[in-house]
């Protein structure tokens, strides 16, 4: 079987294994990857970039590297390879799991549970929960499923559709060392600089396509458009932006605002402030559903990119 059919359908089973199963309860590959680079980083850490360099490369770098053994070790085995990719796929990709917690912390909003509300609001990101009342929550939320679309599903068929099984292992791989050393504590602000660029890089063109998808997929395309070109560029982080304010277009909501980290105040400029209102509980489940019509639209924009490049080069 070619290369590019193996994707297509391996990857179509891992996704499906996510929608039925989300994440593996014990033993989740990710969370054994984090053990790995936090070893590694008992070793190298030094207050200096050079070191988190070294860690960058060692960790996602051996990644890579055991996908392409595996995946030479089945090449012979057209079922062998697709299971691979189905499992490497079912592995990486989040987007079941997203939806489990987001839908969590909306049910509790909609309960008027605010404490259950906010202890469970760091399974989704690292806002402090105490300093947030029931909008600045969900708005937290909102903002969290449209990153996290990108991160957790997006990116990483991008990335399988480019390089197979090593590029799936090796989104996640930066992007999960990116969650543990690339933001800017004391600790990491020079030992976690690469992780956090290599990231950026690795994110740029899945923000990119959940950002059009999320044009397609909404209630809104000229909103989500005019939120992209508007407001984009305003945030902060180069691939969060342009996802976060399409999302913001499409929802006919605001995102972005102050907002506190690790005890940290940020001021983050509003992204669709213009033509969106307040974010309401009854948002999230709409941003839930927008980010699986994207992850399902990804999952066939790219395998007709692998199908479609390889007929090219055939």
């Amino acid at each position: 079987m070619r290369a590019d059919r193996v994707f297509a359908y391996g990857a179509a089973a891992g996704l499906l294994g996510d929608l039925l199963f989300g994440d593996p309860r014990r033993g989740h590959p990710v969370a054994a990857f984090g053990r790995a680079a936090s070893a590694v980083e008992r070793v190298l850490y030094r207050d200096h970039r050079g070191r988190g360099a070294l860690h960058a490369v060692v960790c996602a770098g051996g990644a890579v590297a055991l996908g392409a053994v595996a995946s030479r070790a089945v090449r012979s085995s057209a079922a062998a390879s697709v299971a691979l990719t189905g499992a490497a796929t079912w592995a990486v990709v989040g987007g079941t799991s997203l939806a489990r917690e987001a839908t969590a912390v909306g049910r509790a909003l909609e309960a008027g549970d605010l404490e259950a509300a906010r202890a469970r609001l760091p399974h989704l990101c690292g806002r402090d929960p105490q300093a947030l009342d029931a909008d600045g929550i969900a708005r937290a939320v909102v903002e969290s499923v449209a990153e996290n679309t990108s991160d957790a599903v997006v990116g990483a068929l991008v990335w399988g559709a480019v390089g197979g099984v090593p590029g799936l292992l090796g989104f996640r791989a930066v992007n999960t060392l990116d969650a543990m050393v690339g933001h800017k504590s004391p600790r990491y602000r020079r030992y976690g600089w690469a992780s956090a660029r290599l990231d950026d890089v690795a994110g740029w063109p899945g923000a990119r396509l959940t950002a059009v998808l999320a044009v397609v997929a909404g209630g809104d395309p000229r909103g989500a458009v005019r939120a992209w070109r508007a407001d984009a560029h305003r945030h902060p982080s180069p691939n969060a932006g342009p996802v976060e304010a399409s999302f913001a277009g499409a929802l006919g909501v605001r995102l972005g605002g102050t907002l506190s980290y690790g005890g940290r105040v940020e001021h983050r400029p509003v992204l669709n402030g213009d033509a969106g209102r307040a974010v309401r509980v009854t948002d999230i489940q709409r941003a839930v559903r927008l980010s699986r019509r994207v992850g399902l639209l990804a999952l066939g924009v790219c395998a007709a990119a692998r199908l479609l490049g390889k007929g090219r080069t055939s």
